[in-house]
């Protein structure tokens, strides 16, 4: 039996930190990406799904793609889109874990590796982290390492610092209110 090809479309579009990449398959998004050009988000897809099949579609992502802008833009908390991302039973439990880290909050590796059940495994916690295909929708960029130093992200760590720096001045402005 032949292998069917994995079908990906996406969709790559100016944000606030650059380009904003998003791809999905028929169940949810697989990936989410910042960069600073088109082409290189582009070839990361492509190096991160070497058999896939990829279409750009952005009228098909635009519903998808104007929440995460509105989250970049401060003006949406909750990111609750439909996934598909595979990973060990170890990073999806980590990832699960970071989505319940709450709005402009922060927590660090070894926060999240007792949250899991393994207390010793923060390097692992970090790794978990690195390899998250779908920043921003598991908010990665909220772990930071001890003392409040944010660490290293996937898209460079002034991007991560304004991701923190976005959600503290959105509780700031408005500390009632909610999406």
């Amino acid at each position: 039996m032949k292998n069917k090809a994995l079908r990906i479309r996406y969709t790559v579009t100016p944000c606030p930190l650059g380009n904003l990449l998003v791809a999905a398959t028929e169940k949810g998004i697989c990936s989410v990406m910042l960069g600073t050009s088109p082409a290189e988000l582009e070839a990361l897809l492509v190096k991160e799904y070497p058999h896939a099949e990829f279409h750009r579609d952005p009228a098909g992502l635009d519903r998808w793609v104007r929440v995460l802008l509105k989250y970049l833009n401060g003006q949406q908390r909750a990111l609750d889109l439909p996934l598909d991302v595979r990973g060990t039973a170890f990073q999806q439990r980590v990832w699960e874990e970071l989505r319940r880290i709450p709005y402009g909050s922060t927590r660090t590796y070894s926060d999240i590796a007792r949250a899991v059940g393994r207390p010793k495994a923060s390097r692992a916690v970090a790794r978990a982290c690195a390899t998250n295909p779908v920043a921003l929708l598991i908010p990665c960029h909220r772990v930071v390492r001890k003392g409040g130093d944010p660490g290293g992200f996937g898209w460079g760590v002034e991007r991560k610092r304004a991701l923190l720096a976005l959600e503290q001045s959105v509780l700031l402005s408005s500390p009632g209110s909610s999406s």
